[in-house]
């Protein structure tokens, strides 16, 4: 069993163990770094996670990884390096050398990766790939919408195999540059020089390859340069908005080489992933948004992590132009949305709608008296919106209820006060109940 397949068996058993809560704030953002002998190195990816892990869960995870490794083990973790630890000694190898056909850029790191559960398996893949080129999964074939991180974390993944193997070469194109240099080797006939820039290398990183459909001649060359690098157990990396069975009028023989390794989907972030990005984009500009802003504008930007990104940078500059304080209040103006405190200008009816539209659940029975677990969130989000949102007495919210008594509006307005502190879900779903809300004010 390699490494990677360890890890989600050992996942696998763990989740029901820890709960679902732990598993996402802990196990989500550790890898399996080494096994050596009996010894196991978790990859951690903070302090508090790795300091977590060792007090709470050390004792689970050897009795667990030594069942399935059949073998006492003992479990040590590490922090994973920042990106400026892991550029500073590596640096020279991200300059022009010999060995480098086209230079890889150096911001796309795996360390720099934020990783979620709609990436984690992508990513534990390019690790994998990463620590043992040509071995674990070739080709490893990366597919997702636009913008989800395909070409970072492709590129992580030439960076990281450079400064592990400084004298490979690494050649990395987008189709059309494949396709492009095909044509002019036919108009030039300088075959020998195409084939060599593309068949003598240890690792071939191919983006978009949902362009090579329906060129023919493409293909046909393709197929013989991957045939050829499997051949001597380079590495191929293939990135597409689709996976082979769907891209259309690609031939059957090179849709049979790519689902002949390990394919991979990349998804839409969630909304605790797109926060993350945040975070990390704002490291990158060194600028500091408290954590509602950040909730705020991964709450309007559900598509991918480019479209994040642009805009934050677009938020972030109207900032510094219009030399506005970074609060919550204001990025609210910014983004075009109603800040928190204008939601006193809604009707009871209408908070009523929005959570119910939210939970996907009836006004009947989010007001009626049936006692179900699904019922309880919905009703205390909504005690809470209306009395602390709409300024409503205890009084008042017990009758839109549907005749609740006070000490009950009490109760469930105040857990919802303590979750929010301590509950990043809870947290997420206030403020996108909050977000939807935004919208019905005229």
């Amino acid at each position: 069993m390699d490494n990677l397949r360890l890890w989600h068996k050992f996942l696998q058993i763990i989740k029901p163990l820890v709960g679902p809560d732990n598993f996402k704030a802990y196990f989500l953002k550790t890898f399996l770094k080494s096994v050596d002998a009996n010894n196991v190195v978790l990859n951690t990816s903070s302090a508090f996670i790795k300091e977590s892990l060792d007090q709470k869960y050390k004792n689970l995870i050897e009795q667990t990884l030594s069942k399935l490794l059949d073998k006492k083990v003992v479990v040590s973790f590490i922090v994973k390096e920042s990106p400026t630890e892991v550029e500073g000694p590596d640096e020279a190898f991200f300059q022009p050398q010999l060995t480098s056909i086209f230079q890889l850029n150096p911001k796309y790191t795996l360390e720099n990766f934020v990783v979620g559960p709609t990436n984690n398996l992508a990513y534990a893949a390019a690790e994998a790939v990463a620590q043992n080129p040509g071995t674990s999964y070739n080709p490893l074939f990366i597919y997702g919408g636009t913008g989800v991180g395909k070409t970072h974390l492709m590129l992580g993944i030439g960076n990281a195999i450079k400064r592990k193997h400084p004298q490979f070469k690494v050649n990395y194109c987008s189709s059309e540059k494949f396709t492009n240099d095909y044509v002019e080797a036919l108009q030039t006939r300088q075959f020998g020089a195409f084939r060599s820039r593309y068949r003598n290398v240890n690792i071939l990183l191919i983006d978009d390859v949902q362009f090579f459909s329906g060129r023919e001649g493409t293909q046909e060359e393709f197929f013989h340069t991957f045939n050829e690098l499997s051949s001597k157990n380079s590495q191929i990396v293939i990135t597409s908005d689709r996976p082979p069975y769907e891209i259309a009028k690609l031939e059957d023989r090179l849709k049979s080489r790519f689902q002949g390794g390990l394919m991979v989907d990349m998804q839409t972030p969630d909304f605790d992933t797109r926060v993350a990005i945040l975070k990390n984009k704002c490291i990158e500009q060194r600028y500091l948004l408290d954590e509602a802003s950040l909730n705020l504008i991964a709450a309007s930007v559900e598509t991918n992590a480019r479209d994040l990104e642009g805009k934050l940078i677009q938020i972030l500059q109207a900032l510094k132009t219009k030399k506005m304080e970074p609060t919550s209040e204001n990025i609210s103006k910014l983004l075009g949305k109603k800040a928190d405190t204008d939601l006193k200008n809604l009707t009871p009816k209408q908070v009523l709608i929005k959570v119910c539209e939210y939970f996907s659940i009836k006004q009947l029975d989010l007001i009626g008296p049936r006692r179900i677990k699904g019922l309880v969130l919905p009703r205390h989000l909504a005690m809470h919106i209306l009395s602390e949102d709409l300024n409503l007495t205890v009084e008042k919210i017990g009758e839109i209820m549907g005749g609740r008594d006070h000490t009950t509006v009490m109760h469930g307005r105040d857990k919802i006060k303590r979750l929010i502190v301590e509950n990043r879900d809870i947290q997420r779903i206030l403020g996108e109940v909050k977000q939807n809300l935004s919208t019905s004010i005229q």
